[in-house]
């Protein structure tokens, strides 16, 4: 199914690539996560009835409408970009139309991701390659404050993640890297998902 029918399903426009000012290093471009990626992406991982979605830079909201409405489970965007946030925003009203059946939560946030607050039930968090690894870096820490707060399973899901972070990941956090998802075989090395979990 093509991207632009799904967005059709969904009622929202997402398509395109939506550019930082030069001056903002730390944050990289929007491009949203492709539909069919999404779809190799969840026949891996299992979203469970109780999980809490989160994503960081969510941009035109593709991956939250598209968890939101697939799986009925509450869902958090966050965005920093106001350009970006104020279509966004358009995105949601429309989606609001076609998604009534859906009782979950469904919110986005005009804010930088070192500044949310995390929630102690969030539990998968969705990361395309949103900004850089000093940011990463206050994220996860963020996380793993709230985990002490209630421990829990937790997911990190990265999509082309920069080698920081895994590195980060590995070598500074209790974090474990248990499952990889292909896209396409045009990238081995970068076009694929990066599961790492927080077990209790």
């Amino acid at each position: 199914m093509s991207e632009i029918i799904y967005d059709r399903i969904l009622n929202i426009k997402t398509n395109g690539i939506r550019e930082w000012p030069e001056m903002e290093n730390d944050y990289n471009r929007y491009e949203a996560t492709p539909y069919f990626a999404l779809e190799k992406l969840f026949k891996k991982v299992k979203i469970k009835p109780s999980d809490m979605f989160v994503d960081f830079g969510c941009g035109m909201g593709r991956v939250a409408f598209y968890v939101h409405n697939r799986f009925n489970i509450d869902v958090t965007g966050l965005e920093a970009n106001q350009a970006v946030y104020q279509e966004l925003q358009t995105n949601y009203n429309k989606y609001k139309k076609v998604a009534k059946h859906n009782n979950a939560k469904l919110e986005f946030k005009y804010l930088l991701a070192q500044d949310y607050l995390v929630n102690d039930n969030d539990n998968v968090f969705y990361f395309f390659n949103p900004f850089s690894i000093s940011i990463f870096e206050m994220v996860v820490h963020n996380i793993l404050k709230s985990y002490e707060k209630n421990k829990r399973e937790i997911k990190l899901i990265l999509f082309y993640p920069i080698k920081q972070y895994h590195k980060f990941l590995i070598q500074r956090t209790p974090f474990k890297l248990i499952s990889e998802v292909q896209v396409s075989f045009d990238d081995l090395e970068h076009d694929k998902f990066h599961i790492y979990q927080l077990s209790l």
